[in-house]
């Protein structure tokens, strides 16, 4: 990383086509989990998230690998769970 020089490079407001993949990613967990969720802790967003976020890693199609799950023996029991809110209650 040294040798190469990252450097922070400016986003201009109002065009997310310069910042594609982020963009995506944001969108889908704006979509798929922030919106679905009402968090009444910190605790709560983090465990939601995080299951999320292993779904979205593991189980979940993705486009890239032919609408096929990234690793979906690893995790086989959570392709199937419950949303969050039904667990907690």
């Amino acid at each position: 990383v040294a040798k190469t020089g990252p450097q922070i490079q400016y986003i201009a407001p109002g065009s997310p086509w310069e910042n594609g993949y982020c963009e995506s990613f944001n969108g889908k967990l704006r979509d798929e989990c922030l919106r679905q969720e009402i968090f009444y802790s910190l605790k709560e967003a983090q465990i939601v998230i995080g299951l999320w976020q292993t779904t979205y890693n593991c189980i979940r199609p993705h486009s890239s690998l032919g609408y096929r799950p990234p690793a979906p023996v690893s995790y086989p029991d959570l392709a199937f769970r419950l949303p969050m809110a039904a667990t907690m209650q």
